[in-house]
């Protein structure tokens, strides 16, 4: 365990008394599928409140293309998800975990049809999918590549109709607070109105991911890391943050946003060919295209410096037209708004960052370090994901680990409506006379930063030179109170980087999503392990 530089407990001033608040059993920070769940849980007999960065929508779940696992087929088992889950976690997985997530799986999916989703099916049976690393069928889709919308629609419908649960959309969710002792009493957060505080019996930290760190990424804007951060600040331990999984396949188009292109396109036959037409994934891994992401981002980019290339591409054009946008409908709008027909071209793509495996090291139920937080989703490590999260096994995950932490978050005592059992927290920042520096700026900068040092390869000495960079950007940015999103998030976004750098420097060696080129052997004497991070006292 590793105490990084410290910074001010507090992004802003608080004083408790002149603040806005508000009263609840159960806060949820965060509507992906883990926080829509674990809402849904809590709320079966506690008051919930969730609060969301933007709207319901805005969220990783929202836009996941790919599948969600687990076993349904009659010729899959339950030790087989398992297995592939931990050989795709390189050793470091938790077996307890995946084993509880993996079985609780397909009744979740029975409920979530129960609730009204609709999975792609045939002949009156869901239908299932192959995907790289997994060594059966098992991947459901909805609506083809809708899936996260679907699931996310599902349970935001089943939100709206429980009188037990308040949304509060368009709040920015600051800091935990904790007061003067080792649990966590709420949050102060700021939205139209204003600092608000929302004072909880227990919290769950469902903030998502960190994508936006990082100047490609699939992520959503939200993806800023906002909910790591407040959990370092509060104390709480981090784990594996070196972990951060690239998506082999985004849409590369020069000037235009990066959107996903959903591996499901390589499960069923897409192939990936350099720019002189060369379907190269061969040369790296017996099972090529059905490699797991770790093996297809690195071969990518391999063959993008062999080329001197910014892109190779997907080879879809043996795929029957209609089929294709039946089955992939967003992938297909997405290439005709570039005038790409896929009967005639290939389609240019490239790795970008996509998922956060590491995050606030949570135990079987979801709890943290700190007494009454908890967390799931893309912002936990739960030990699930290990040093490589197999696809589609994020959402399954969520869903999961969403109802567990409802759950045992549930178990608290009502608050009741008297504020007096809160403490009065008064904290004050100084002014700081160090020159502001340019936010948005920085934050350009600093995701560039993270692209070239920490990326898909990483090096001692760039690691180190990001850490050095990102430093000196912190005493000019963390010193400063913010008073809008903007600024909180390049905070939050400096204080991750720094921290997933310094993790990347410790583990001298390559495992699963962290490939060191300096290290590039697997060390399991002295690396078989997690790296973990937590704030000095």
């Amino acid at each position: 365990m590793t105490t990084p530089t410290e910074f001010r407990r507090y992004l802003v001033d608080i004083d408790s008394i002149s603040t806005q608040q508000l009263f609840t059993d159960c806060l949820v920070i965060g509507a992906g599928v883990a926080g829509l769940r674990s809402a849904i849980e809590a709320a079966q007999s506690r008051n919930v409140i969730v609060v969301c960065k933007a709207t319901l929508q805005d969220s990783n779940t929202w836009m996941a293309q790919g599948g969600i696992a687990s076993v349904v087929g009659n010729d899959d088992t339950f030790e087989s998800h398992v297995a592939d889950t931990l050989h795709t976690g390189c050793g470091i997985c938790d077996e307890k975990i995946v084993e509880h997530v993996v079985r609780e799986g397909p009744a979740l999916i029975q409920q979530l049809l129960e609730w009204g989703a609709q999975f792609d099916s045939n002949d009156g049976h869901i239908s299932t999918t192959l995907e790289g690393g997994h060594s059966h069928p098992r991947i459901m889709h909805a609506h083809g590549d809708e899936t996260g919308r679907i699931i996310a629609q599902t349970l935001i419908e089943k939100v709206k109709q429980n009188q037990n649960i308040k949304v509060i959309e368009n709040f920015f969710a600051i800091d935990l607070l904790t007061g003067d002792s080792d649990q966590c009493i709420g949050v102060i957060g700021h939205d139209d109105r204003g600092l608000q505080i929302i004072w909880a019996t227990n919290t769950i930290l469902a903030s998502g991911g960190a994508g936006q760190l990082y100047r490609e990424t699939t992520n959503p804007d939200v993806a800023t890391a906002d909910g790591i951060a407040m959990a370092y600040r509060a104390g709480a331990v981090l784990c594996d943050l070196e972990f951060m999984q690239f998506h082999p396949t985004t849409l590369y188009i020069a000037g235009a946003s990066r959107a996903l292109i959903t591996e499901a396109l390589r499960g069923e036959g897409a192939i990936l060919v350099d720019i002189n037409g060369y379907a190269f994934m061969k040369d790296y891994h017996a099972s090529a295209e059905l490699a797991p992401r770790d093996v297809v981002s690195r071969a990518i980019l391999s063959q993008m410096l062999k080329t001197e290339s910014t892109h190779v591409y997907l080879d879809i054009r043996h795929f029957e037209k209609e089929h294709f946008a039946k089955r992939f409908p967003l992938i297909n709008e997405l290439c005709e708004s570039f005038d790409i027909d896929i009967k005639r071209d290939l389609i240019p793509v490239r790795p970008s960052a996509h998922y956060m495996v590491g995050g606030v090291k949570t135990d079987d139920s979801g709890k943290t370090n700190i007494k009454n937080l908890y967390a799931c989703g893309e912002a936990a490590a739960t030990g699930m994901h290990g040093a490589n999260r197999l696809g589609s096994n994020s959402l399954l995950e969520g869903l999961v680990f969403g109802k567990t932490t409802g759950h045992f978050a549930s178990q608290c005592k009502k608050t009741g409506a008297f504020h007096t059992k809160y403490p009065m927290i008064k904290y004050h920042i100084p002014n700081s006379d160090r020159t502001r520096l340019d936010t948005a700026d920085v934050r350009i900068s600093l995701r560039s930063l993270m692209w070239r040092n920490v990326g898909i390869t990483r090096k001692s000495q760039p690691l180190i030179e990001a850490q050095e960079i990102i430093k000196f950007w912190q005493r000019y940015v963390m010193d400063k109170i913010f008073d809008s999103r903007t600024g909180w998030e390049c905070q939050n976004m400096l204080t991750v980087c720094q921290l997933m750098a310094q993790a990347a420097q410790t583990r001298q060696e390559s495992r699963g999503v962290h490939f060191r080129s300096d290290f590039p052997g697997t060390d399991d004497e002295h690396f078989k392990k997690h790296i973990e991070i937590v704030r000095g006292k």
